[in-house]
């Protein structure tokens, strides 16, 4: 069954024959990148370490779109386990044009709250896990002149309180962003990131929205998975042909003014306000 796109943006098809590796893509932002792809007409491979959780995702995408979509458990911190997803991907779809890598761990913590094991796990599954994957696919990607997603964030950009392990390893993911980008353009591959803002109804906003006033997003809204969506597929679309070592924020311009007069009775009583 042909994938049919649900976005009257992009034109339907326009990734037909095409094949998204995705990690993350099981749930939150992720799943919805990978879906819109999929109504797109890429056919899909998903990666979280939840084999369960992955199967009914990718049975649920399927009957959304009518569309391809596999899933192979793996634990983006381990090499081999990423290599074997590559090679599943490889043996089932026969190639890879397209990379996300989305898989990441947060949560909110103050410095003296944080300890030396959280901090490592964070790391380890942000930046370990895009390199990783990265390493194992860029092959495959280089041989079908792809391009490369990686998911970020702006917390760094400002220095935002008790997410000191998530912007750590979101300002090293855009590094390698610009550094991939230079070393692997001239075998024809595109690297890009997307930094996304608050977005509504995701599991990052559950967990992060009590550091967040809406008045202090300058279009006065939450974003949503859509808007990511949109972002993506124009990034490895064919009018996105000359961009890549760019992180594109979408935010709706919150990094710009970042208020929050929460932000000093918070840091000096972390508490009782978590």
């Amino acid at each position: 069954m042909t994938a049919v796109s649900s976005n009257t943006i992009f034109k339907d098809n326009i990734f037909a024959g095409k094949v998204l590796l995705c990690s993350g893509g099981g749930s939150g932002i992720c799943r919805g990148l990978t879906e819109a792809m999929v109504r797109h007409g890429a056919k899909a491979v998903i990666i979280s370490r939840s084999k369960d959780k992955l199967e009914k995702a990718a049975d649920e995408m399927r009957k959304a779109t009518g569309g391809v979509v596999l899933c192979a458990a793996a634990d983006v911190r381990k090499p081999d386990q990423v290599e074997a997803a590559v090679k599943f991907t490889i043996e089932k779809l026969g190639r890879i044009d397209y990379l996300i890598n989305g898989a990441a761990g947060n949560f909110l913590a103050p410095f003296q709250g944080l300890s030396y094991n959280a901090f490592r796990t964070v790391i380890e599954i942000d930046l370990l896990g895009t390199f990783n994957l990265t390493k194992a696919a860029s092959e495959h990607i280089k041989a079908s002149k792809g391009s490369i997603l990686n998911i970020s964030a702006t917390l760094y950009y400002t220095g935002l309180p008790y997410q000191q392990h998530a912007g750590s390893a979101k300002a090293a993911i855009d590094a390698l962003t610009k550094h991939w980008a230079v070393e692997l353009g001239p075998f024809g591959v595109r690297v890009n990131g997307i930094a996304p803002g608050p977005i509504a109804d995701t599991e990052g906003m559950d967990r992060l929205g009590a550091l967040l006033e809406v008045e202090s997003i300058p279009l006065q809204r939450l974003g949503s998975v859509k808007d990511i969506e949109n972002a993506t597929v124009f990034l490895f679309s064919d009018a996105a042909s000359l961009i890549t070592g760019v992180t594109l924020v979408v935010d709706g311009g919150q990094w710009l003014n970042p208020r929050n007069p929460a932000y000093p009775a918070m840091v000096l009583n972390p508490i009782s306000k978590i």
